[in-house]
């Protein structure tokens, strides 16, 4: 028979969907077989209503045999088949969907129709691994089967053949072997059998393959030296039941934590499992975990977020980004959903409505979660927050803070009076009714905190402090800026918002000395004030202006040329006997009184955990 053009598309139209919708070759196989199942769908279908059929849904299989030999993968169904038209619109059509067309045209309820694939873009991804395709198929109902047959964008032809049974058999006869590409991959059965697992595992129906098998020869069982002999056994490869699609009841949590340690890999029992099923303008079922323990790679570059795509138990992605917030990116799990197509490009699903739709879900799913677990399980919350709380901080500073009214109820800080984490909600409730702000610590620990002099008055005043010791905290609680209306305030900020108990007469003889520290130091100092802080330490370094010291250490330590510098204010304690000694070596040895004022202000930059200027001039001078 003459050889047929493809309809509707060109050569360079079938070169540019192999290459950019399918990145992998291995995508093969789970569209054709999902055109089976397609097809299987189409018969069971008809089954119900028609009696003269004879089949039930236990009597539909798919079959694999892969011929070394001969070079070629074999692909059967004993679903609905296809006619000469058939062949002609969906396979001489390029991107055709017979399966949509199906399900406009029957009459009685087709949305029950539960349709995977779109017969047409996904069945030519096989010529990424096939230099020859041949399609024997009969269809119910029709006497005459047909041989379809075509190596590539040059067309097709479509022969008339024998068939005795109804179904399609996709005989695929590989390409050669290059320097780059090995397609005798695809003819192993352990490959084969993997490519099931990851892909396929949920079809409905049993994939079926011979799978050659060794045992124990019967004569020689119970020898010293006992015989091994092959045999070929028929294997169902799939699963065909997700544990998603089973209901919550019939599911224990036993299964749940098995199944996520097996599906992600993880050593880690999750700490709260999150089942839902969504049915309305978009459809889809979801198995959220959330870990306990922060996987190896997570904060690095290697680390992959995202949840696994499946459309109608097949995967679409393993790792579908588009699905989970950046701040949620240490949730695991699945999405099914018949609402996307299987031929769908990354692109693609970045702008899937559909998609968005449940991922705007999902996210007030796990945040709710959270909650509830925060507020009935205090324990589980904290474990959760030791492993992923530096996320959720990420999480507020990013995108401009656009996540922080979400996230700011989920965050925990150590607290200097309870001795424990407490919410900011905890912290508000306990305010003083003469509190201005929230005040907050920043430090490398917990004991470095403790030990900053700038929080004595706070401490003596009874007001409670939060402590800051990641290194995003500083920059989370200048992103929220306030919370309930009450401002955060660095413990090391100039000015705490308390009253200022000096009087004018202190203020006169204090005046002289200020001057003098703030002309001795000169530009290493924006101010030089009288402490309102201090208690029993002599000076201290306070910032003034919108950079913190933190913020200027961890600047300097990731980008050393940014020249990143807070104002500093140096604070005095003016009833501290240093200070005193100071003030009177003004009028007896001006330079050891400059000298004092150094020394005082090398000691201030310590404290801050800021660099000297100049090390060994200051254990010269402090000599």
């Amino acid at each position: 028979m003459a050889k047929h053009q493809f309809k509707s598309e060109s050569k360079r139209l079938l070169d540019l969907m192999i290459n950019s919708i399918y990145t992998h070759k291995e995508i093969f196989l789970r569209e054709i077989i999902s055109n089976a199942s397609d097809a299987i769908d189409k018969l069971s279908f008809i089954a119900l209503t028609d009696d003269k059929l004879g089949m039930t849904r236990d009597d539909f299989k798919i079959y694999i045999r892969a011929d070394k030999d001969s070079r070629t993968l074999t692909i059967t169904d004993n679903g609905i088949g296809m006619d000469k038209d058939d062949l002609e619109n969906n396979l001489g059509t390029i991107a055709s969907s017979g399966s949509y067309k199906f399900k406009q045209e029957m009459e009685e309820k087709p949305e029950d129709i539960d349709i995977i694939g779109q017969f047409g873009v996904g069945f030519y991804s096989a010529f990424m691994v096939a230099k020859n395709i041949t399609v024997n198929t009969k269809k119910y109902g029709s006497d005459t089967a047909y041989c379809w047959q075509s190596s590539g964008a040059d067309g097709f032809t479509i022969d008339e053949i024998q068939k005795d049974t109804i179904g399609t058999e996709i005989i695929l006869e590989m390409k050669d072997n290059t320097d780059e590409e090995s397609y005798d991959e695809f003819l192993e059965q352990y490959r084969i059998q993997g490519l099931i697992k990851k892909y396929s595992d949920y079809i409905r129906y049993p994939i079926v393959m011979d799978m050659k098998k060794s045992r124990v020869k019967e004569e020689t069982k119970d020898s010293d030296k006992p015989e091994y002999e092959e045999y070929t056994e028929a294997e169902t490869l799939n699963s065909m039941v997700p544990i998603w699609q089973r209901p919550k009841k019939d599911v224990t949590q036993d299964e749940y934590d098995r199944f996520y340690n097996e599906k992600f890999f993880a050593m880690d029992k999750p700490v709260r499992t999150i089942v839902t099923s969504v049915e309305g303008v978009v459809t889809y079922k979801a198995l959220l975990y959330i870990p306990s323990a922060t996987p190896y790679d997570y904060y690095t570059k290697e680390y992959k977020k995202g949840l696994q795509l499946y459309s109608s138990g097949v995967l679409i992605t393993e790792n579908c980004e588009e699905l989970v917030p950046e701040h949620f990116r240490f949730v695991k799990g699945i999405v099914d959903t018949a609402d996307l197509s299987l031929n769908i490009s990354r692109e693609m699903l970045q702008h899937d409505r559909h998609l968005l739709t449940i991922a705007q879900n999902l996210e007030k799913k796990v945040k709710n979660e959270l909650t509830a677990m925060l507020g009935s399980n205090r324990e589980d919350y904290e474990k959760f927050f030791k492993a992923f709380g530096r996320q959720l901080k990420y999480g507020v500073v990013s995108d401009y803070g656009m996540h922080k009214e979400a996230l700011q109820d989920l965050l925990l800080f150590y607290s200097s009076t309870e001795k424990k984490n407490v919410t900011l909600a905890e912290y508000v409730d306990r305010m003083k009714e003469d509190q201005k702000f929230i005040y907050f610590a920043t430090g490398e620990s917990s004991a470095a905190i403790d030990a900053l002099p700038q929080t004595e008055l706070l401490r003596s005043k009874g007001f409670e402090i939060l402590y800051c010791t990641d290194d995003v905290d500083e920059f989370t609680l200048q992103t929220l800026g306030q919370y309930k209306d009450k401002k955060f305030c660095s413990a090391t900020n100039d000015d705490l918002g308390i009253e200022n108990e000096e009087t004018e007469e202190d203020k006169k003889t204090n005046d002289a000395l200020l001057t003098f520290v703030k002309e001795t130091l000169g530009d290493k100092v924006a101010e030089v004030t009288a402490s309102k802080k201090l208690v029993s330490h002599p000076v201290c370094l306070t910032a003034k202006g919108g950079i913190s010291f933190e913020m200027e250490k961890y600047f300097n330590s990731v980008q050393p040329d940014s020249g990143m510098k807070a104002q500093r204010v140096l604070e005095l304690n003016m009833n501290h006997s240093a200070v005193k000694t100071m003030q009177s070596l003004i009028e007896s040895d001006i330079d050891k009184a400059k000298k004092y004022a150094e020394v005082l202000y090398s000691q201030a930059l310590l404290i801050a955990g800021l660099p000297l200027e100049n090390p060994s001039e200051y254990t010269d001078t402090s000599t």
